[in-house]
């Protein structure tokens, strides 16, 4: 054909992209297109910081896409219109996307598909979720079985990686939108856009027998140190394709030098394998997004207390930890994973909080938010998805607090009220006292707030709330 659309969504990169390759194959010129959908921009789980991220990233991309004698095209508009309307421009024939899963992607690409030529190709995960059911074809609903069966599946020679090709010959004079200018990428944004970005971080991640994956494992839920990938916001835009992280895994178990550097790479494959997961997770049960995976834990009688999620929010709660944690996010857009886990399951089980609530939050606040992952987490940690902790596990803040943070030097970083409190009372400050409160300058009410919540009456409390849903929800699950 003479010409074809690269529809770019969450693919933001020019190597090992099977859209950008294919349409490349089977088309003499190529239009790299990006829609700005108002009804994504309007979404009420749109992050401002995400935006930033995202926008810088098209623009570093414009910029590599002139190195191969390209252009990226933005327009704005419902994405039906503005592929009928560049399709007509260009005699483009066919439209080539990276397939998605969620409900949403999945209702606008049938849409589309009745319309115009969208061919969807595979790239977003490793495995599409077609590739792994059980024997009678059914999904996987459990992570032990499903991660067996991903893993026995042969694994892509790194040959196999798509190259960037060298010239992308792209009609010239086609209109364009800008790509935004604001929100903008603050300073405290942990993360630089871009695939050499992505790249780079990677290679540090990896490649070297000193390299962080060989320590991932003891290192990943420290809160104090820089012990994960954090890879996620360049998986998450598609700046760094699971193919290419996988692969990257792959070689750093096949080289690593000690059985112990070994079984921590397998841990952080483990860890992208779990993305995998969620994500067929929401391809063949879409309802999760909306409501409990587990039909008996549809009905817990939430208190969903106003004030105690504004303090939640605001990191007020007088849980150091948390409060850490919360005040990470709300400043750079991310947080580490343990921070996450610890952050909602006080949300959901010591202030009887609708996770819902907290999962709206993360997304309109984390650089990394994706659908999958974080519906995932959010269920996992309120016991109410697929494969979720159980029920009755309600981590203790403070022991969590003094495990992964034991000197208190996350908390000091980002809660200084605490600067000056040192030992076992950086976790528990309620436990200062009077004299010892004014000696740090930490007056609890006054310069840091006491606990909003008592965490063994709490659970207690919990425990009667998820009990009365498992007895009143007339399922047998």
């Amino acid at each position: 054909m003479k010409a074809a659309i690269w529809w770019i969504r969450r693919d933001l990169r020019l190597s090992d992209n099977n859209a950008l390759r294919t349409a490349f194959e089977q088309a003499e010129k190529v239009i790299p297109l990006f829609v700005l959908d108002p009804k994504l921009l309007r979404s009420p789980y749109v992050g401002q910081k995400r935006l930033a991220f995202l926008f810088t990233g098209l623009r570093q991309m414009e910029g590599d896409l002139i190195e191969h004698g390209s252009t990226l095209i933005i327009r704005k508009g419902d994405p039906l219109d503005v592929l009928q309307a560049i399709t007509s421009e260009t005699q483009a024939g066919a439209i080539f996307a990276e397939a998605d899963f969620s409900a949403y992607a999945r209702s606008r690409d049938d849409q589309i598909s009745h319309e115009l030529p969208l061919k969807l190709v595979d790239g977003l995960t490793y495995w599409p979720p077609s590739m792994i059911t059980k024997a009678d074809g059914k999904p996987y609903s459990v992570f032990t079985p499903f991660s067996r069966a991903w893993r026995a599946l042969p694994t892509r020679n790194a040959s196999d990686l798509h190259h960037t090709p060298q010239d992308i010959p792209t009609p010239l004079g086609l209109a364009s939108d800008q790509v935004p200018n604001k929100p903008i990428l603050t300073p405290e944004a942990p993360f630089q856009p871009g695939e050499r970005e992505a790249q780079h971080r990677l290679d540090a991640f990896t490649k070297d027998k000193q390299a962080p994956v060989y320590r991932y494992a003891d290192e990943r839920n420290l809160l104090d140190i820089s012990g994960s990938s954090r890879l996620s916001p360049y998986l998450r835009f598609g700046m760094l394709s699971a193919w290419q992280a996988i692969d990257a895994a792959h070689k750093a178990i096949n080289t690593a030098p000690t059985d112990d550097a070994r079984e921590s790479a397998q841990t952080w494959l483990s860890e992208l394998i779990w993305r995998e997961f969620y994500i067929h997770i929401l391809h063949h049960f879409p309802h999760v997004r909306t409501q409990s995976f587990r039909a008996n834990l549809r009905t817990i009688p939430w208190v969903n207390n106003e004030r105690d999620f504004t303090a939640w929010c605001d990191g007020q709660t007088g849980f150091p930890v948390v409060d850490a944690a919360m005040r990470q996010l709300r400043q750079t857009g991310w947080m580490h994973n343990r921070g996450r886990m610890i952050v909602a399951s006080f949300l959901v089980k010591d202030l009887l909080i609708d996770w819902r609530w907290g999962e709206r939050w993360f997304m309109q606040h984390l650089i990394d938010g994706d659908p999958a992952s974080n519906n995932g987490g959010w269920q996992w940690t309120a016991g109410t998805g697929t494969d979720a902790a159980p029920y009755f596990r309600i981590f203790n803040p403070v022991l969590q607090s003094k495990k992964f943070d034991p000197h208190g030097r996350f908390i000091h970083k980002w809660v200084p009220e605490l600067q000056n409190v040192t030992g076992k009372f950086v976790h528990e400050p309620w436990k200062m006292s009077s004299e010892m409160q004014e000696k740090t300058g930490c007056v609890l009410g006054v310069d840091y707030p006491a606990p909003i919540v008592d965490h063994a009456t709490a659970r207690k409390r919990t425990l009667e709330a998820y009990a009365f849903a498992r007895e009143n929800s007339g399922s047998k699950e």
